[in-house]
């Protein structure tokens, strides 16, 4: 008797994936079928609580296949599994220790399907899983809830920022910290704020504190991470920043590629995604910068905080931090005193008893101790430690790169503090200029050059440079007393005035005047731009800078000629009085226009780059340069170039010049294997040699059979097409 076929409807269907693919086409017409699985669930459930820890695997694989079908179909009935999320959370919440790992995997899972249908909202999610998170003793399973709550973090902020949702989570990482200082829970709090903040979803001050209480643990691992965050969090934004920029799509290559190949509606696909990518980042550059401030810049008591970590980590003799964590602090200090301009005066007598070359990790202590220096340091705290930095660094008995770190430590100070040097000390450490060593020398050229523009008076008459003695007669350099700041002002605006004046002088030479006009014919030619601009604004609609002669003063006249040095030394003063007056007129009464801000904007740019180019730095530029981006061993330490290799290092850069391979390959093989890797293609020449031989046959029979006209035609042609540039004439 052949078997009675059934109609679908009447089959019962056990395959789970079959039946969650027809309740979600039709739910009506199968809400019996799911609420005999619901049944089944309920019954699966008791089964199970009785005793989790030795349910069978039949018993495990089945629940679980029933716990994966009713979170996909949830959404489908509301009120019936309504309860769904609440028995999950509490299975796993009781039991997590005991569950198998699969299982344990799929109510996850099932929690977070749950969370991406809005069943339930991020914070019942957060609440069930956090507290698991920091107290269970599985490896796995930790790693596996922090993937999850940060994926639902991320994924919560990223059409807008969540506000309510960021505020509950940071709340909860706060007490998590602030609960037990002791306890090593707090490490998941940190990492959890370090991920949110190098992806920009937090970026205000609320985990900033969270990381600052963190700094005030008694674990050691929780100090480490709260103090990286501090001291790289903002680096390692910048990184992700840039990596998410560099993602370039090449259209054309695309457009290229889909020519060439078979057309499939993969590569059309493909090519939408490409574009829609290169729109969203076209947009992404439109908008306008968010203002990401540094960490660093949002705590909200620096000196407190400062203090707290000095006294706590650093002047406690019973903290059980080892010497690397103690640096990290320190780093921390320091970077804090330099930027806010804090004033901890314990901490630079605390400085003492480590500036010795014997001591372990030397030059991270005076880069330390560099960084956290500032102007409104008292020099008579500084003093002290130069005299102790060149009395055990900088001596004839030391070794160059001792005296090297030492030099470069006094000058880090000295750029920050100049007052803090006295003029026996400075003269005696320029002498080392003269050294056979390079980096020696280079380090003592640097600290002469710098106080011959912060403190020329310190240096002997010899020492001082043209420029300074020039700027110490005129009046114009003079040492800066203690607290002084300096006057405020528009950046840049003598490059202005100076392009102004050149300007004028072009102009007049072009009317056929001479470059320096009296005052009546300054009037008149200030009446006749008057007049110009006039006329132009009705057209061009900018701004016209307006002169009034009331505002000028008449140069006073010399009171008897001088000759030699004295004249040229007067005439520079004069020269300098004029441009300090002709600047300060510019930026008092005169409106700048669009155009001069833009102006202004490129003369700015093309000092920067000249500067970089060589140019002397600026004694700003060089109190500044390493208040925000802090100072590193490395810089106090003498440049590898400048010392003597060891054997090992000049091995290291034979190496690193020759190509990397397994096997030895000529020069031509790896250019060609490099050449390949990079997708370029071959030459004519190469595919020609490289064709396949029974495709050449026969062109290699008709040459034997040409004649002599036919040969000479065919070379002629050749020597044609070789003058013209080829076939395609590429040389025409």
């Amino acid at each position: 008797m052949p078997k009675r076929k059934v109609a679908a409807l009447e089959k019962i269907d056990a395959d789970f994936a079959s039946l969650q693919q027809k309740i979600h086409r039709d739910p009506k017409s199968y809400k019996d079928d799911f609420l005999k699985q619901w049944e089944q669930y309920e019954s699966q459930r008791e089964i199970f609580l009785v005793s989790p820890s030795t349910a069978s695997s039949e018993t495990v694989e089945s629940f679980h296949n029933i716990i994966d079908l009713i979170a996909h179909v949830a959404e489908c009935y509301k009120e019936e599994t309504e309860s769904f999320s609440s028995d999950l959370g509490a299975i796993l919440t009781q039991h997590h220790v005991v569950l198998h790992p699969e299982l344990r995997e799929k109510i996850v899972g099932s929690l977070l399907i749950l969370r991406r249908k809005d069943i339930i909202d991020s914070t019942a999610v957060l609440t069930t899983l956090f507290p698991i998170l920091v107290s269970s003793q599985s490896k796995s399973l930790r790693s596996l809830l922090f993937q999850k709550i940060l994926s639902d973090l991320r994924n919560s902020n990223t059409k807008s920022i969540n506000h309510p949702l960021n505020r509950t989570v940071q709340t909860v990482l706060y007490n998590l910290i602030t609960a037990d200082r002791t306890s090593p829970r707090a490490i998941w709090a940190i990492k959890l704020t370090r991920e949110m903040w190098k992806r920009q979803f937090w970026t205000d001050a609320k985990p900033v504190d969270v990381m600052k209480e963190a700094c005030l643990s008694e674990n050691e691992k929780v100090v480490i991470g709260a103090v990286r965050f501090f001291l790289g969090g903002d680096q390692e934004r910048e990184d992700v920043e840039d990596e998410s920029s560099d993602e370039e799509i090449d259209l054309s290559k695309i457009r290229h590629q889909i020519g060439i190949n078979k057309k499939s509606k993969k590569q059309k696909k493909t090519y939408k995604n490409a574009v829609d990518k290169v729109k969203r980042a076209e947009r992404k550059k439109s908008k306008p910068h968010p203002l990401n401030f540094s960490a660093l810049h949002l705590l909200h008591d620096p000196q407190d905080f400062a203090e707290q970590l000095f006294s706590k980590h650093l002047q406690n003799t019973k903290s059980k931090l080892s010497l690397d964590t103690k640096l990290l602090v320190l780093q921390l200090v320091t970077r804090l005193v330099g930027l806010h301009q804090l004033t901890i005066v314990s901490l630079y007598s605390w400085f003492i008893k480590f500036l010795t070359p014997r001591q372990q990790s030397v030059t991270s202590f005076l880069a330390s101790l560099a960084q956290g220096v500032h102007n409104l340091v008292p020099p008579d705290a500084l003093e002290p430690l130069i005299q102790k930095i060149a009395n055990e660094f900088v001596s004839e008995a030391a070794a160059a790169e001792v005296a090297a770190a030492g030099l470069n430590s006094i000058r880090e100070i000295c750029a920050r503090q100049p007052l803090a040097m006295t003029d026996t000390l400075l003269q005696d450490l320029v002498q080392y200029r003269k050294s056979k060593d390079k980096g020696v020398m280079m380090a003592a050229k640097g600290l002469l050059s710098l106080y011959r523009e912060v403190g020329a008076e310190l240096l002997n008459k010899r020492d001082r440079g043209k420029d300074a003695t020039i700027n110490l007669k005129s009046g114009i350099q003079h040492q800066r007393k203690f607290g002084e700041e300096d006057v405020g002002g528009i950046e840049g605006i003598e490059l202005l005035a100076k392009w102004k004046e050149e300007e004028r002088k072009k102009r007049r030479l072009e009317k056929g005047l001479p470059e320096n006009a009296g005052s009546d014919e300054e009037d008149a030619l200030d009446s006749d731009e008057w007049e110009v601009g006039s006329d132009d604004s009705s057209d061009s609609g900018e701004w016209v800078n307006v002169y009034h002669s009331s505002d000028e003063e008449d140069e006073p006249a010399s009171k008897k000629p001088r000759t030699g040095e004295d004249e040229d030394d007067e005439e520079d003063e004069e020269e300098k009085k004029a441009e300090l007056e002709r600047i300060s007129k510019l930026a008092t009464t005169t409106i700048l226009t669009p155009a001069d801000l833009a102006k202004l904007q490129e003369l700015r740019m093309s000092s920067s780059v000249e500067k970089a180019l060589g140019g002397r730095k600026r004694k700003q530029a060089m109190e500044d340069r390493h208040r925000d981006d802090g100072l590193t061993a490395e810089q106090i330490e003498a440049p590898a170039r400048l010392r003597k290799l060891t054997k090992e290092e000049r091995m290291e850069l034979v190496k690193e010049g020759r190509p990397e391979r397994s096997e030895h390959k000529s020069t031509q093989a790896i250019r060609k294997s490099k050449k390949e890797a990079a997708g370029k293609s071959t030459s004519n020449r190469e595919k020609q040699r490289k064709k396949n031989f029974l495709m050449t046959l026969g062109k290699a029979k008709s040459k034997q059979k040409r004649s002599l006209v036919e040969t000479r035609k065919v070379l002629r042609g050749h020597i044609d097409r070789s003058s013209h540039g080829g076939r395609r004439k590429n040389g025409t």
